[in-house]
């Protein structure tokens, strides 16, 4: 990973109101990075992240990362829970269900997402949306370590 490009990072115990926060900061990020075209996917993205934090991690502490790549932008969390997300894709969901689509809805808006497993253990769960606003699409892939 070329961390010589624009990037920022910040650590945070995460609250209920932390989510709406982080997506101004992502939007400002891509406003000064002329890519507000992925506005939209990457406030989508980084709110399923982060409001996963607060209703999976006990200490709801974690790290974000968004990246400024050569042809896309990364968005990581990371936190200290083992717990792996599993995506429901292609399931048929309680209409009254208050959780559980979180990651589908990722799957549909980013180009490729996956989570990878921490260095002292937790994990980071990460996405990409790409340049063009006709990005091509790939299929569901699951979680990937």
């Amino acid at each position: 990973m070329n961390y010589h490009l624009p990037h920022y990072r910040m650590s945070l115990t995460a609250s209920d109101h932390s989510v709406r926060h982080i997506r101004r900061i992502v939007r400002s990020l891509l406003d000064d990075w002329e890519l507000t075209h992925l506005t939209d996917a990457l406030e989508l993205g980084v709110s399923e992240l982060v409001t996963n934090v607060v209703r999976h991690v006990p200490d709801r502490r974690c790290s974000i990362a968004v990246l400024r790549l050569a042809s896309s932008v990364r968005v990581e969390v990371t936190d200290g829970s083992a717990q792996v997300p599993l995506p429901l894709l292609g399931l048929v969901l309680d209409q009254e269900a208050e959780g559980g689509r979180g990651l589908a809805l990722l799957d549909a808006v980013v180009d490729k997402w996956g989570v990878s497993p921490g260095v002292l253990g937790g994990k980071t769960v990460w996405f990409e949306c790409g340049e063009s606003p006709q990005a091509t699409r790939r299929s569901p892939s699951g979680v990937r370590w």
